[in-house]
């Protein structure tokens, strides 16, 4: 994303009053005005959230990251798919759970997920394969219990979140020929009752040149929003007000309202 766009970010959640900014990648930290972006955001009321992947806080020219996002009160979210090192190395590489560990040890210093502090910390867990994840809060509490006894780290909250039929893992279902059986699991296990909470009822998905979604899956899918014919421009819209305008859906979206509901957010 570049300087133009950013600006346009700016000016829109002051323009509107955004509650919150949510900066995600890859690794937001790497974009050159990262800094710049959360510390303005801060100063107009703005809460900032960090999707981080931990290991991005070991880079080089990183080494001030962790305590600037503290100075600023981010809220971090980091990527954790399982406590144990075999599944998180297999998943991610080999010698991400050990990194991960040192930069959880190293926010914890600065009182991330610490007992009483203002500086939030979560961890986010995916399943590896074609089911829905488990019960969030007895995984969370096998997540804290494991870590804080064998590691030493503490967090908040753990975030579940179910994996999308699209891209990267929808071509993996295609290939093993599992896509239909997975939609079909994610179909048979929709609740009514989660469509108040998805994502995509209050959130919006700005891309790196700032065109518009009702959420990241959509945006991966270059869905427009269901009121436009083509994507639109966050800079069209700074006099528009979006509420109540209908939502683009789609078969994927049975991911967010299966089981005990899926989004950024985690389990509802």
């Amino acid at each position: 994303m570049n300087r133009e766009v950013i600006e346009t970010v700016l000016g829109y959640l002051q323009r509107w009053r955004v509650p919150e900014l949510d900066l995600t990648g890859g690794a937001p930290e790497l974009n050159p005005h990262f800094r710049d972006l959360v510390t303005r955001a801060r100063e107009l009321g703005t809460r900032v959230v960090d999707r981080c992947n931990l290991t991005v806080l070991e880079e080089p020219g990183q080494e001030a990251t962790a305590g600037f996002l503290a100075e600023h009160e981010v809220r971090i979210v980091a990527s954790l798919p399982c406590y144990l090192e075999e599944n998180v190395d297999q998943q991610r590489g080999k010698g991400v759970y050990e990194t991960s560990l040192r930069v959880l040890r190293q926010l914890n210093a600065l009182g991330y997920g610490k007992p009483g502090s203002n500086l939030e910390l979560d961890l986010v867990y995916n399943p590896q394969g074609p089911v829905l994840p488990p019960p969030q809060e007895p995984l969370e509490l096998d997540y804290k219990r494991y870590l804080e006894e064998q590691h030493g780290v503490v967090f908040n909250r753990l975030l579940t979140i179910a994996n999308m039929p699209i891209n990267r893992f929808g071509g993996m279902l295609l290939a093993k020929n599992t896509f239909g059986d997975y939609m079909a699991t994610l179909r048979g296990a929709h609740r009514d009752e989660n469509l108040a909470a998805v994502m995509c009822r209050s959130l919006l998905s700005v891309d790196w040149q700032g065109f518009v979604y009702d959420c990241d899956f959509n945006q991966m899918l270059s869905m427009p929003m269901s009121a436009c014919a083509a994507p639109v421009h966050l800079a069209d819209l700074m006099e528009t007000s979006l509420e109540g305008l209908p939502i683009a859906v789609a078969g994927h979206c049975y991911g967010c309202t299966a089981g005990q509901g899926s989004s950024c957010g985690g389990a509802f």
